[in-house]
């Protein structure tokens, strides 16, 4: 206990007291809905959505919404909710974080806000790291639901289903009883009160939802309150991955291949040097002159130019940082991406600025296009858009400041139900990795011949299998989880526990299953579990602790480290590693000392700091463009809404029935009347006989046309004698008329639903084109702003600067374009956006969107929304092409 907790107390503590008068009230009521018959029980929830809409809060009705759920859940699922689970529910309701330890019944405790939240009609959102565990957890605690009257979606990468139960799910939580999932659309999913999805496909929806075309298009509701599980997963170690949509680009080239074939030729320490700690590897002048030789260059900087430079960089880390087998893995021909924290692969997501495609020439396979961002948004932002938000893990606390600065979440631990047995041993630390896996196998061997399971945790495939092939030597059966499958390796995992089972596992393969102990394993100790490295971040460490000791169970834990491990090689071994040496210490000779673990403890917090800095710049930088993208796509959204109703009606569309699409003409308008001020305002100097007349004009023809009487009445004008001001001030009137008046009869020409159409897909269509090459810009400014350093610039002060007259240029563009081309644009067969009919494909961080062929486009005059379409299909135009 610190110091400033046994002067002030304990903060935990204090949140905890004031929870308990809460659950008194619960406990209290139990009987009382004891008594009440299965259709009284699900009338509460008319009876709670009614108390609501009187006045009453939420936290008003909280403690018998929380004892009708406990009730509920008694009667369908056979589960009781513990009093520490009730806490549990109270502080995801108040829009904190629970840390829970596995095993706790975090799946349960959810349901308790999720139901409460869920009765306003508002919509929640419960959050899980993969699809599996997304489906296992809605089929699973979906029947309390049910029984209650709530409506529950769940959203797959490429399906969405609805909970519309045909079986009652078995006492087995790791299978999907999958015919209590019916499929729906992507809407319906949304729609429901309560859905449950990925973090992936939660960010793509929303990004997708801001490309729509229609509101239509749309699936996603306003977004209420999310519940994310594994928070510190979702949370922290994805935080600096940002959700990307993207097209490939055009170019293509070759010197990946080119720079692939020159790095391996350079030597270590003389061609370039390597930072571990940074995870940078630079260039030396010899290895300059080296690269420059073989590519028959006198200087690369100058003659090759940044991009030259720029393939180089990325092929050096693409051979010297990034290894197979621990950073990606190949599978059939493409590099997938292995996550450091999960050790699960990530197909879909691709690594930045060029560096997948590096690896790719390194791998010799086939080196994919690059791409162009369509839309994108980083998982801070993205989360921080819900009204309110809380998450539930095990492991949370080591990262409390970084979830109250971040996000403003608070971190409560909640006490365990039963005390904790188990017992955590000191690292037993050696020399090399050969002596650690050969001490390892030792005590793995031991406890398997006298029944006890084990459970191994390593960092990386390549470590887990090296390891296998050491058990398999020693013949030892055991299973091997590489985080491939997550609903093989979640029964696999749930099997861990039984007796003489040893399992191998990457770190969090079957996170979110608890491992239940076989018949007679807690006289043997019950689960042992070894870890073969210490991660960089405490929490992962803790993560896998976490298996063992499940509910007041036996357990037993220990670290096995060496001087070679990542870790130790990076922060300073080198002393104690020459002292075993000196010492005459045997390879397999462990060294248990609880200073040796308090000093990789403290390791570690340097390393989570490290990051966490990291990760607290890249927000600084996304905060600037996430200001820009929610005015961006408020701009879009509100184009969405006025135009909502041509979608569904099927009366005829006209000033007097819709009088609201006025909105988008006013919104035009008001765009020639900047113009006409803009164009005026260039072209008149303080010397009124050097204005330049014959500029202005040929400004408003290229919007328009402009015939001979209009020449001769702004030239007479300006030839008055009248002041600047007024000249000035009549020309702008004169301009804003023209094209106002043109405007108008280019409506009585094409009508009055025909001219919202063309105003709507003009405005979408040059919104979103400029706003991709916005965020190229964007990116090619956040690249090079470091350099503004050197100058003794604050970088990111100089990054908002020119961001905002970029965004600002953005804007303006966006009105040249939009005016440019308004009176150009035919009505024709189909209209769409860049945004509309892509085949977009996810998965993971990535999108890639690939466009279809619209055909051969038909000039066509005006039609009215009864007429035949003029596509051929036989249907009335209004309920065919009319707004595509």
């Amino acid at each position: 206990m610190s110091i400033l907790n046994k002067i002030f107390g304990d903060p935990n503590e204090k949140e905890l007291q004031k929870i308990k008068p809460i659950v008194d009230q619960i406990n209290k009521l139990e009987g009382k809905f004891q008594s009440f018959s299965d259709d009284q029980l699900k009338n509460q929830t008319n009876i709670f959505r009614e108390r609501l809409e009187k006045g009453e809060t939420l936290d008003q009705i909280l403690p018998e919404a929380f004892a009708v759920v406990r009730e509920t859940s008694k009667r369908v699922m056979s589960q009781r909710h513990y009093d520490v689970q009730l806490i549990g529910g109270i502080v995801l309701h108040q829009g904190k974080i629970s840390e829970m330890k596995t095993g706790e019944g975090k799946t349960l405790v959810s349901t308790l806000p999720i139901y409460l939240n869920a009765i306003t009609g508002k919509g929640v959102h419960l959050v899980t790291v993969n699809d599996y565990l997304s489906k296992r957890d809605a089929n699973w605690m979906s029947p309390i639901y049910h029984f209650l009257g709530l409506s529950v979606g769940v959203i797959q990468h490429d399906i969405s289903y609805i909970f519309d139960p045909k079986t009652k799910p078995d006492e087995n939580e790791v299978t999907v009883e999958m015919e209590n999932l019916r499929e729906v659309s992507r809407k319906e999913a949304y729609a429901c009160d309560i859905t449950y999805g990925t973090n992936n496909e939660f960010g793509f929806d929303y990004l997708r939802d801001n490309m729509a075309v229609s509101k239509g298009q749309m699936v996603q509701r306003e977004l209420n309150f999310a519940i994310v599980d594994e928070v510190d997963s979702i949370l922290i170690d994805e935080a600096r991955t940002p959700l990307i949509i993207s097209a490939p680009d055009s170019e293509s080239s070759t010197m990946y291949q080119t720079f692939s074939q020159i790095v391996p030729r350079l030597d270590n320490e003389k061609d370039y040097t390597v930072d571990e700690k940074m995870r940078a590897v630079s260039l030396t002048d010899d290895g300059i002159e080296k690269v420059e030789k073989m590519l028959n260059m006198k200087d690369i900087y100058n003659e090759g130019g940044i991009m030259f430079v720029h393939h180089l960089e990325q092929a050096l880390k693409a051979e010297i940082l990034f290894k197979k087998d621990k950073d990606y893995v190949i599978n059939e021909g493409e590099v997938i991406i292995i996550d450091e924290f999960t050790g699960r692969p990530m197909p879909g997501r691709r690594f930045s600025e060029g560096l997948h495609q590096a690896i790719e020439a390194k791998e010799n396979v086939k080196v994919q296009k690059e791409s162009r961002t369509l839309a994108t948004i980083t998982f801070q932002n993205y989360f921080r858009l819900y009204g309110k938000l809380s998450g539930m893990t095990g492991t949370a606390v080591t990262n409390a400041e970084e979830f109250s600065k971040v996000y403003d979440l608070d971190v409560i631990i909640i006490p365990t139900n039963r005390p904790l047995k188990r017992i955590d041993k000191v690292d037993s630390v050696y020399k090399n990795e050969k002596g650690k896996f050969t001490a390892l196998v030792r005590e793995v061997k031991k406890r398997n011949e006298k029944g006890q399971p084990v459970l191994v945790g390593t960092i990386s495939i390549e470590k887990s299998e090296l390891l296998s092939e050491i058990l398999e030597r020693e013949g030892i059966k055991h299973a091997v989880l590489n985080a491939k499958f997550h609903e093989k390796e979640a029964l696999i995992i749930s099997n861990a526990g039984q007796k003489s089972a040893v399992t191998i596992a990457t770190n969090m393969a079957g996170r979110g299953t608890d491992i239940k102990l076989g018949e007679g394993v807690n006289k043997l100790g019950g689960l042992c579990i070894f870890g073969t490295e210490r991660h960089e971040a405490r929490r992962i460490d803790n993560q896998l602790r976490g298996r063992s000791g499940r509910q007041g169970e036996p357990g037993e834990t220990q670290f096995f480290v060496s001087m070679e491990d990542h870790l130790m090689r990076v922060f300073g071994s080198d002393k104690m590693k020459a002292m075993m040496d000196r010492l005459g210490i045997e390879e397999d000779m462990p060294i248990e000392n609880s200073f040796i673990s308090k000093s990789i403890e403290s390791a570690q917090t340097k390393i989570e700091g490290y990051n966490f800095d990291i990760r607290k710049h890249v927000l600084d930088y996304d905060d600037v463009m996430n200001k820009q993208r929610e005015l961006i796509y408020k701009k879009r959204k509100d184009i969405l809404n006025i135009t909502e109703k041509l979608e569904k009606t099927d009366e005829e569309v006209n000033k007097e029935n819709f009088p609201e699409l006025l909105e988008l003409k006013n919104k035009i308008l008001e765009m020639f009347e900047n113009q006409s001020q803009y164009i005026v305002s260039i072209h008149s100097t303080e010397n009124r006989s050097s204005w330049d007349t014959k500029g202005m004009i040929e400004a408003i023809h290229k919007i328009t046309f402009v015939d001979s009487e209009f020449e001769n009445k702004i030239k007479e004008i300006i030839n008055s004698n009248n002041p600047d001001e007024e000249v000035r001030s009549q020309c702008t009137d004169l301009i804003f008329a023209l094209l106002s008046d043109a405007y108008n009869k280019r409506e009585d020409e094409i009508g009055y639903e025909a001219m919202r159409q063309i105003e709507k897909m003009v405005l979408l269509r040059n919104m979103d084109i400029l706003w991709m090459e916005h965020l190229d810009s964007m990116e090619s400014l956040r690249d090079g702003i470091s350099l503004q350093g050197y100058g003794q610039k604050d970088p990111l002060v100089e990054y908002k600067r020119e961001s905002y007259r970029m965004f600002q240029s953005l804007l303006s563009g966006i009105e040249e374009n939009v005016l440019s081309s308004i009176f150009k644009v035919q009505i024709v067969k189909k209209v769409e956006s860049p945004m509309e009919n892509k085949n977009i494909k996810t998965s993971g961080g990535s999108a890639d969107v690939s466009a279809s062929s619209t055909g051969p486009q038909k000039k066509i005059d005006k039609i009215g929304r009864n007429n035949p379409c003029p596509c051929g299909s036989g249907k009335k135009y209004k309920k065919c092409c009319m707004g595509k």
